[in-house]
């Protein structure tokens, strides 16, 4: 796919594009933290915890996550607690906005369930387990299956939202991580 594919069917449309981090926090039985959101979008499904990036003030996507971490997982990371995995953007993401997704995963541990918080309830899955929970179709389809192939390592992925529904992803960058000797 070169570079004037990515306009797609949508045209130029101009949307606005907004910047997020997502926290891949770990219990020690190797469970994932998914928060229940009860706002759009994704309200009523299963993702990681996270948020937008305050562009207006400049932040960086790390200090975005460490933000996020504070507000909602009451955690006070370093910018060394985080391991950027992948970058994902999705043009035309229900026909509202272009996104640009920073994913961390978090290295420290959590040995609790946050409490809720006013963007959701969260709770630990097995990696086996999410098959069965309500997940936005963009993570279910893709972003859970690159996260695993590629945890250690890194990724690039970009997600072309067409007229009609599909979603066609190219993979833009891969670096699994190194074998274990």
């Amino acid at each position: 796919m070169d570079a004037r594919s990515h306009v797609g069917s949508m045209g130029n449309r101009r949307l606005p594009h907004r910047i997020s981090t997502l926290l891949y926090c770990f219990n020690p039985a190797d469970e994932v933290l998914l928060l229940r959101r009860v706002k759009d979008p994704n309200r009523g499904l299963w993702s990681p915890p996270g948020g937008k990036l305050k562009t207006d003030l400049g932040e960086s996507p790390y200090a975005c996550a460490q933000r996020e971490a504070g507000e909602e997982l009451g955690l006070a990371l370093v910018a060394s607690d985080l391991r950027l995995t992948g970058i994902v953007s999705e043009h035309g993401y229900q026909s509202a906005a272009h996104w640009l997704m920073f994913l961390f995963e978090v290295r420290p541990h959590l040995n609790r369930v946050p409490p809720p918080h006013r963007e959701g309830d969260f709770a630990f899955f097995g990696r086996d387990q999410l098959a069965t929970v309500p997940l936005p179709r963009t993570d279910l389809e893709q972003i859970w299956p690159l996260f695993w192939r590629h945890r250690g390592g890194f990724f690039a992925a970009h997600c072309q939202v067409e007229g009609d529904g599909r979603n066609v992803w190219e993979l833009e960058e891969s670096r699994p991580p190194p074998l274990e000797q």
